[in-house]
């Protein structure tokens, strides 16, 4: 399989031997380079994810979604976007200022950061530290913060409810999913998102083959809980627009409301690319140990099995939104701290005995 790091290596020489450029200069460059790229990509992935809500949604209604704006609609999100821009940005009266401007901008920061902690293909991870599944938790754990403050500096006492159902979900949500990565990293034994992927390579070497039945359970949990913390349905109860207009971002317009939104939509992606990841093996191709057939998958670049598991998760996810109606909130908490988290306990335990003593594949 291609070698990113063949490029990256080949780039740095380029600037330090060809060029001459000193470390701080060719540093500069290959972050600046870097930096430009996760928001590139990271908007695009944007545009996408929202296109697919809407087709997904008609789909399941028996409708066409988009169809005007360009060729089967393509060019909505486009239109969307730019209107977006393009609106005006207020403050609301006796709204607490900083905590109000403040807000998004944690939202994004948290959402921003996760995402570079995805690996791409094989030598194409941006963040890629040996506590990676530790730090990723904790850098995504900002949006919390960022909801929380977008509710109470909105001086609206919808948003303020809202904001306390955000938090209490996101957090509760969390405990389920930090034991699912703690039952891979037990599989695994590292705690880096590329060793992940390499313990995953070769004929059935994906985590929910290794790990069979405890695996299965930790992916089946993640998910779900993945869903619940990134406030997608049926677990929307923070935006629930039937009784709290639009939630904690309720008096924000312009990019305010954009910067929810695309967090929105890519912690959506970046709960599936974890998954893909710790679970399906990452970029590892689909290998069962015939030698011909694992040749040819093995001609598939990595970024296309990376992408090609993340959006089936994602469409998994959209499926589940547009089929169960939204959970009352005593519901969604009833669900994590009376089954979940405790299934999720048990099957750390249940890895751990595994792992002990040899039951893996």
């Amino acid at each position: 399989m291609f070698d990113f790091s063949i490029i990256t290596q080949w780039f740095d020489a380029l600037l330090r031997e060809t060029l001459g450029l000193g470390d701080f200069l060719s540093i500069l460059i290959e972050c600046v380079l870097v930096g430009v790229f996760v928001l590139t990509a990271y908007s695009v992935i944007a545009m996408i994810l929202i296109f697919m809500e809407r087709k997904v949604c008609a789909y399941f209604q028996c409708r066409l979604g988009p169809m005007r704006v360009g060729y089967w609609g393509l060019m909505q999100v486009l239109a969307d976007v730019l209107k977006m821009l393009i609106k005006e940005i207020f403050f609301v009266d006796k709204a607490d200022k900083l905590l109000y401007a403040v807000a998004p901008l944690l939202v994004i920061f948290g959402s921003v950061g996760a995402f570079t902690f995805l690996p791409w293909n094989n030598g194409a991870t941006i963040l890629d530290f040996n506590v990676g599944v530790f730090l990723l938790t904790a850098i995504s754990s900002i949006g919390v913060v960022g909801i929380f403050l977008a509710g109470w500096g909105s001086n609206n006492k919808y948003s303020v409810v809202s904001a306390m159902r955000g938090a209490v979900q996101m957090i509760s949500y969390e405990m389920s999913l930090c034991l699912c990565l703690i039952t891979a990293v037990i599989l695994t034994g590292t705690m880096q998102m590329s060793g992940i992927v390499e313990a995953q390579t070769g004929p059935f070497k994906w985590l929910i083959f290794q790990g069979h039945i405890p695996a299965l359970i930790a992916f089946l949990v993640f998910l779900v809980a993945g869903n619940a913390e990134a406030n997608r349905g049926p677990f929307d109860m923070a935006e629930a627009e039937s009784e709290l207009t639009a939630g904690h971002h309720t008096e924000y317009s312009g990019m305010g409301f954009g910067f929810f939104y695309l967090a929105e939509f890519l912690n959506l992606f970046i709960i599936a690319g974890i998954a893909a990841t710790v679970f399906l093996g990452g970029w590892a191709p689909v290998n069962v140990g015939i030698e011909p057939f694992d040749a040819v998958m093995d001609y598939i670049p990595g970024i296309v099995w990376f992408l090609g598991k993340a959006f089936a998760l994602v469409w998994l996810l959209m499926w589940i939104k547009w089929t169960f109606p939204r959970l009352r909130i005593d519901q969604i908490l009833k669900l994590e701290w009376k089954y979940l988290m405790p299934l999720a306990l048990i099957n750390l335990v249940l890895m751990t005995v595994v792992v002990a003593l040899g039951w893996y594949l």
